[in-house]
C-alpha cells in the first residue's frame, strides 16, 4: 500500500493520538455512543463496517448489538488500541483491518450497516469515501456519517485553527454539503440531527500533536474569539479554563 503525503500526516498524527484519543471523555461519552447506536438502527442481524474506525470506540459499541463488526483504519497504532479495547470488553464478534478507505477493500453489498465517525474532515475526497460506503452497503442497508459540520461563513477560520491543532485536518463540510452528497449518492429516508460535543481546550490540546509552537497559536485564537464566536464553537471561560463545543451532524440514510 503506497501512502501519500497526506496519509503519512494522518499516520503520524494518529499514531501519537491512539491512546489519548480513546481516553478523551468526549469521544467515549456513553450518551453520544448510544445516540450513534439508536440513529444507526443497529440490530442483532447486522453486519457492520466502521470506516476510519480509530481506536474502536464506535465499533465496540456497535458490536454489543450487532452480529459482526469490521473496523478499518489506516493507522496501525489505532488498530492495536482497538484490539486492546476489544479484549478489555470481552467482545468476540469484531475483526480489524489496517488499510486505506479509498477504495474500501470489500466487495459490493458486503455490509448491512456502514458507519464513520469523526473522519470526514480528514479525507481529501470525502464524497468519494461516502460513495465507497454506499457501494459496500447492501440494498436496503443503512449508512451513517457523524462529523463536525460548520456554516460556510465560519468554516475558513475554523479550518485554519484546526489545521494548526491537527495538521492532518483537511476541510470541514457544511450541513448542506453532507445532505447534497447523500442525495447525489441516492440515499433514501435521509435524516440528520445536530448535537454539540463539549471540550476543554487544554485537555483537547494534550490529545493533539500540533507542530512546535502551534499550540500557543491555537490558545491565542481561542482567547481572542471569546465573545466574538468567529470560530463557531462558542468558546468561553469556565474559571481559568477555556471550553467550547464542536457542532456535530449525525446523518443517516438507506441504500435503495
Amino acid at each position: 500500500m503506497k501512502k501519500t503525503e497526506h496519509d503519512k500526516a494522518i499516520v503520524d498524527q494518529f499514531t501519537r493520538q491512539a491512546v489519548p484519543f480513546s481516553l478523551q471523555p468526549a469521544h467515549s461519552q456513553e450518551a453520544f455512543l448510544n445516540l450513534i447506536l439508536e440513529s444507526s438502527g443497529v440490530g442483532p442481524e447486522d453486519t457492520v463496517l466502521d470506516v476510519a474506525c480509530g481506536p474502536g470506540l464506535v465499533a465496540c459499541a456497535l458490536a454489543a448489538r450487532a452480529r459482526q463488526v469490521t473496523g478499518i483504519d489506516l493507522t496501525p497504532a489505532m488498530i492495536a488500541r482497538a484490539r486492546q479495547l476489544q479484549g478489555e470488553q470481552g467482545l468476540t464478534n469484531l475483526s480489524w483491518q489496517i488499510g486505506t478507505v479509498l477504495p474500501l477493500p470489500y466487495e459490493d453489498a458486503s455490509f448491512s450497516l456502514v458507519v464513520s465517525r469523526y473522519a470526514f474532515h480528514h479525507f481529501l475526497d470525502p464524497r468519494a469515501v461516502f460513495a465507497e460506503m454506499v457501494r459496500v452497503c447492501t440494498p436496503g442497508g443503512r449508512v451513517l456519517v457523524a462529523d463536525v459540520t460548520m456554516d460556510a461563513a465560519q468554516r475558513d477560520y475554523f479550518d485554519f485553527e484546526e489545521k494548526l491543532r491537527d495538521p492532518s485536518h483537511t476541510r470541514s463540510l457544511t450541513p448542506g454539503e453532507f445532505l447534497q452528497m447523500a442525495a447525489e449518492l441516492g440515499l433514501r429516508e435521509v435524516k440528520s440531527q445536530f448535537i454539540k460535543s463539549a471540550r476543554n481546550l487544554e485537555t483537547h490540546l494534550k490529545a493533539s500533536f500540533p507542530h512546535p509552537g502551534d499550540d500557543d497559536k491555537v490558545r491565542k485564537i481561542f482567547r481572542e474569539d471569546i465573545g466574538k464566536d468567529e470560530l463557531g464553537l462558542g468558546a468561553h471561560w469556565r474559571g481559568e479554563e477555556i471550553h467550547f463545543a464542536y457542532p456535530i451532524i449525525i446523518l443517516t440514510g438507506q441504500k435503495p
